[in-house]
């Protein structure tokens, strides 16, 4: 079973520069495989970027895998994020796990003068723009519905070859097979319940024996809070979550909170659903509460598990 964290993201008071940087270090110290983060560019939650937060992360540390889970893609110029992304995985000396998906549901896509129809097209096609930008072609050429370029030269190149790692998001049975089609592996969103991932895990395994794939890593977000007074853990979980989502429905299911042995089980039931690696994300208040968490998990959790 492997390891990662959420890297702290929240922003209400101010960044905390060197509480980011110790809890990375701690990180590497216990032995995660990874660090990721998430992007949330409209809501009220105090979120800061992503792929900026990683460019940090990048300088902080040396042995964690650097990951973003999920761009909705289809949001962003391609080429750009494609140089963004080439960036971060440069400054890692090769350590970047990329996260995408198309997006959908209420995602405010006029707000990026985005046409919500087409949204799945456009975000095939970027992802192969960007494919071919990290291409080891010194001088691009694309023909698409919504994009074309001639012989642009575009430098450097991803250190990974021949790019970083694509890892999918998405949930219905169409997006779960373009996973398989398209990426290289995928990551079970947070905000679905551990049942929920289990059905799509069982989707995936069909499509990967279907099209005959090999190794294809599967993992999972999990919201996550230990304390010895479960109904203070759901509490505050709870209320981090509705500080993200909102109300969205069934948001209040998808958490795993409790003592030391209620944690360690929920966690199994992910584990034992087909994740072969799990983003643990505890949402706290602060980098501090995100810190007594990864102490928590690491000493009281992990040990029942793995």
């Amino acid at each position: 079973m492997r390891w990662s964290i959420a890297i702290p993201q929240s922003d209400a008071d101010g960044f905390d520069a060197p509480g980011v940087k110790a809890h990375l270090a701690r990180a590497e110290e216990l032995g995660f495989e990874g660090a990721w983060t998430m992007e949330l560019t409209i809501g009220a939650a105090p979120v800061l970027a992503p792929l900026e937060v990683l460019a940090y992360a990048a300088a902080c540390t040396e042995r964690l895998r650097l990951g973003v889970g999920v761009l909705i893609t289809p949001l962003h110029d391609p080429l750009q994020l494609a140089a963004s992304l080439t960036t971060v995985d440069r400054l890692s000396h090769g350590r970047l796990d990329v996260g995408i998906a198309p997006g959908g549901g209420s995602r405010e896509f006029a707000a990026f003068g985005i046409e919500r129809e087409g949204f799945v097209a456009r975000f095939t096609e970027g992802l192969a723009l960007m494919k071919e930008a990290w291409s080891d072609a010194p001088r691009v050429s694309f023909d698409g519905r919504f994009r074309r370029v001639e012989d642009l030269a575009i430098a450097p190149k991803p250190v990974q070859r021949p790019h970083p790692p694509v890892w999918f998001g998405g949930s219905a049975p169409k997006a779960l097979a373009r996973a398989v089609r398209l990426g290289d592996a995928f990551l079970g969103a947070g905000s679905v319940t551990t049942a929920t991932f289990a059905d799509q895990v069982v989707t995936l395994r069909r499509e990967l024996e279907r099209r005959e794939r090999g190794t294809f890593p599967i993992a999972k977000r999990v919201y996550v809070r230990v304390d010895d007074d479960p109904a203070r853990a759901r509490r505050g979980m709870v209320a981090s979550l509705h500080g993200i989502y909102g109300d969205t429905a069934g948001i209040e299911d998808v958490p795993v909170t409790g003592t030391a042995d209620d944690v360690a089980r929920g966690l199994a039931e992910v584990r034992d659903a087909g994740a072969g690696m799990i983003v643990l994300d505890p949402l706290g208040d602060d980098v501090t509460a995100d810190r007594e968490q990864l102490e928590r998990l690491a000493a009281d959790v992990l040990p029942l598990v793995s």
